[in-house]
């Protein structure tokens, strides 16, 4: 029997914000919910009780009768608080402590503001203010094309209040990238920086500006946020290439100038707050498209009832405008906390960055993924014996699968108040499906528990449910942060066909999983990527934490490619550590680490060294394009190379085929 790698006390089980939840609900109900997992099926067997209860716990105001919770319950096609009018805005700025923080920025060289909560409103206000001098109303597009820094926070809050449409990207994206996204919402705003930093190197954005803006030719405003390196002349012509100047061009200082009140329209709760992009790896990225309302709901649930947060605490997770954690880090503004953003490397310039910052802004929850946790592993980091992480009561991690030996890592080093909160989702429905609680144990290796108001299930080929082994990862029930639609979808079919095309009436996500005896969770990578060798299914995720434990591999890649001839090959390339060989030695072990960990029956058929692991832009490998590119496809047409970290890995990767 595995033991719980941590426990809550009966100190924290009282005092969380999930306890006074499930009182509220059994003193309106007349139930007796004696535990989480009692409080879960309840919320998912009475969903629009369940959402009632949410919108009613946090004083959730319309300002018209809303009507009922869930009217039509259908999937897809869910209609939620159908007589509803509200603004996420509005919700945002209620009732705040004018001078205490609600953002601090950190960035690479050691540079801190703090933004209170007065200022914030006030910036936010004198934006949306220019936003309508400019033309821009309800329905119209603002986009971002930014690094993560206070300013992105201040152009989504003024886009919202007046009911206009939110989308950006990091300025990590190239033009190419950018215009496949932000160019096809035909924007009406674009705000911008003039260039980020990243891993101590200064990255110029004048001329991809320029260029975005050139592609963008219904433009009435864009806003240049200044980086202290080449300025952006608003008076002279853009290069020749440009195709001409777009509307007017403000810098952020002038446009944040004003002092006008924040005055939030009011809009529908299935009106769009923002749009977010899939990775686009496979063809042009799926536009989803959130409401105000769902996201409100979601993101308050997500934040105060999972993650614990609350007034007076600091929400740390790294991230970039290009990923929907920053959708999410943002909207721990509307739990009271502080946000701390930071724009560059996490390793920068030392591995325990992200803990340093941690420890120095007492943030209570921080963010990371899979890959830093590693990173830390390899460099031998201890965060307990390097830094004050007393104020730290979570580390949540997401972003793909994170290892069992990573979780024991974490409990260990981290220091033992620490849960390790680690969650799985998608920006699909921008939160997670599975999750933590601070009132349920967590396993290494596992997710602890199904998140509030989720029906998740495992379902096999036939549509079952299975329990104890692998299945596709279903929602049997909708969630109201679903998206609304499509971008340029508009009967419904894209939408249809991504989620409810193999199960009619359920939401298919497209990753493995297995729901234990306990009724936690194990991740196995996604469906569309399964290890199908001798007839047994397994999820590369397995794989990597096998293999990637070994300290020569700095990080591996396997696939699963079917041959015309009906044979089975399954290479494993892996990363090798400076100065590492990959000896025979080093191979035997490899196979090894997999046959002991993972499957004996998963054993790679050959072991490859590989120049590096190509990733989407959120971070995620590059699995479904590169098995197409070693069964013979252009990677032209497998594979938009925009959309990833290093597009010359794919010629590698071509010449392995």
């Amino acid at each position: 029997m595995v033991e719980p790698q941590w426990t809550p006390t009966d100190v924290d089980i009282e005092q969380a914000n999930v306890t006074g939840f499930t009182r509220f609900v059994e003193e309106r109900h007349g139930l007796d919910l004696p535990d989480y997992r009692a409080l879960w099926q309840w919320s998912v067997d009475e969903p629009g009780d369940f959402w009632q209860a949410v919108w009613d716990a946090f004083d959730v105001v319309s300002h018209t009768d809303p009507g009922p919770a869930l009217a039509d319950a259908a999937m897809p096609g869910a209609v939620w608080f159908p007589g509803a009018r509200l603004n996420f805005a509005e919700y945002v700025f209620r009732e705040r402590p004018p001078d205490e923080a609600a953002v601090v920025h950190l960035d690479e060289e050691g540079h801190r503001r703090e933004i209170g909560w007065a200022e914030l409103e006030r910036r936010t206000a004198a934006l949306a203010a220019t936003l309508r001098a400019h033309g821009v109303g309800e329905g119209d597009r603002v986009v971002g094309y930014l690094p993560n820094i206070p300013e992105a926070i201040v152009a989504l809050l003024a886009t919202a209040s007046i009911g206009a449409v939110w989308a950006g990207c990091g300025q990590d994206y190239a033009v190419p990238a950018a215009i496949d996204r932000l160019g096809r919402l035909e924007p009406r705003a674009l705000v911008t920086a003039t260039g980020y930093r990243y891993a101590g190197r200064r990255h110029d954005r004048v001329d991809e500006v320029n260029r975005l803006r050139a592609a963008m030719p219904g433009l009435a405003l864009t806003v240049v946020v200044s980086d202290g390196g080449t300025s952006f002349d608003t008076a002279g012509e853009p290069p020749s290439d440009t195709g001409g100047r777009n509307g007017t061009v403000l810098d952020w200082q002038d446009a944040v100038s004003g002092d006008a009140d924040l005055e939030p329209l009011p809009v529908a709760f299935d009106h769009p707050l923002w749009v977010v992009f899939s990775s686009g790896t496979t063809g042009p990225p799926k536009g989803l498209v959130h409401g105000h309302g769902g996201v409100l709901l979601e993101h308050l649930k997500a934040l105060s009832l999972h993650l614990d947060l609350r007034p007076g605490d600091r929400f740390l997770w790294y991230t970039s405008p290009s990923w929907m954690m920053w959708n999410f880090l943002l909207s721990g503004l509307l739990v009271g906390c502080t946000v701390v953003t930071y724009d560059g490397a996490p390793s920068h310039p030392e591995v325990d960055r992200l803990w340093r910052i941690a420890a120095d802004e007492n943030v209570t929850v921080l963010g990371t993924s899979p890959g830093y946790v590693l990173a830390c592993i390899k460099a031998g980091v201890v965060p307990q014996d390097d830094h004050d992480l007393s104020a730290l009561r979570g580390v949540g991690v997401t972003g793909s699968t994170l290892p069992a030996s990573s979780s024991s890592w974490l409990a260990h080093n981290a220091g033992e108040h620490v849960q390790v909160m680690s969650i799985s989702g998608g920006t699909d429905v921008v939160t997670a499906f599975v999750g933590a609680v601070p009132t349920v144990p967590v396993w290494p290796g596992e997710i602890s528990v199904p998140c509030l108001g989720v029906a998740v299930d495992a379902f096999d080929e036939a549509g079952r449910p299975v329990r104890g082994e692998v299945g596709e990862l279903v929602v049997t029930a909708p969630m109201p942060s679903m998206p609304v639609r499509f971008w340029n979808d508009p009967d419904g079919s894209r939408y249809r066909d991504s989620y409810f095309s193999v199960y009619p009436g359920v939401w298919r996500h497209g990753d493995w999983i297995t729901i234990t005896e306990r009724g936690s969770f194990e991740m196995h990578g996604r469906s569309d990527s399964t290890l199908n060798r001798h007839g047994v299914r397994m999820g590369s995720a397995d794989i990597y934490q096998a293999v990637e434990t070994l300290p020569e591999i700095v990080e591996s890649l396997v696939l699963g490619i079917e041959r015309p001839d009906g044979t089975y090959r399954m290479p494993l390339f892996v990363v090798l550590a400076d100065g590492v060989t990959l000896t025979d030695d080093l191979k035997e072990r490899i196979r090894t680490a997999v046959r002991e960990h993972a499957s004996p029956r998963h054993v790679p058929d050959e072991i490859v060294a590989a120049p590096g692991v190509p990733h989407t832009r959120t971070g995620k490998k590059l699995e479904v394009p590169l098995k197409r590119i070693l069964q013979g496809a252009d990677p032209a047409r497998a594979v938009d190379r925009t959309a990833i970290d290093d597009p010359d890995l794919l010629d590698w990767y071509r010449g392995q085929a």
